[in-house]
């Protein structure tokens, strides 16, 4: 699937003009005069690209429709292209998450470094949104007892500590780590870590009052 790029302008010569330029390069184009129309029209971001991003535009400024897209939760990296850039606008925006901020006019060679860029980033996010949702639905398989005992096992807790708070055996904890490390695809404590930080099961566990290990 070819990556998407959004141009969002209100000049129509720029759009047609560097929608050709993409087009030629290989990329898909959907081209929009102003930040509502993008708003309406985004189907979502599960397709690799970018938005190509004036600062001002009708309406909706730049800045104030990468707010939006903040708000949406939507990944899309954002190059903005302006002829009236200024030092405070361009800080604000790439502090916000912006790809990179251009000044027009745009050497094609600048612009197609930027959106490959942009489109890399895009695809690594997604990839690690993937992978989080995967692992989440990994550990839904959990029982209520073997995520009680996955939690306590990433806080660093012992079988024999794990045993005594949950009122049950070692041996017990012993099976039940190993199915949970069966469920969650891992080999080692380190990767069962990992895992709980990526889902947010660490975060939710540190509340919780620990046991010194000994």
């Amino acid at each position: 699937m070819r990556p998407v790029i959004h141009i969002v302008d209100d000049d129509a010569s720029f759009r047609t003009a560097v929608g050709r330029l993409l087009r030629e390069s290989g990329y898909e184009i959907l081209a929009y005069e102003s930040a509502q129309q993008l708003l309406e029209r985004l189907a979502g971001d599960s397709v690799p690209g970018c938005i190509l991003l004036d600062v001002q535009i009708p309406d909706l400024s730049g800045p104030e429709l990468q707010d939006q897209l903040i708000k949406k939760g939507s990944t899309l990296p954002i190059i903005f292209l302006t002829g009236h850039g200024d030092i405070p606008t361009s800080v604000k925006a790439i502090k916000a998450g912006a790809e990179d901020f251009l000044t027009k006019p745009v050497t094609r060679e600048q612009l197609l470094a930027s959106i490959e860029r942009a489109i890399a980033r895009h695809e690594r996010t997604k990839q690690q949104r993937d992978r989080v949702v995967s692992l989440r639905s990994l550990a839904g398989k959990l029982t209520p007892r073997e995520s009680e005992v996955f939690k306590l096992v990433i806080l660093g807790k012992m079988n024999k500590q794990i045993a005594h708070e949950l009122g049950t055996t070692e041996r017990t904890i012993k099976a039940h780590r190993q199915r949970v490390m069966q469920k969650l695809q891992v080999q080692s404590l380190a990767e069962l870590v990992s895992i709980g930080e990526r889902i947010g099961v660490l975060s939710e566990s540190t509340s919780e009052p620990t046991n010194e290990s000994g």
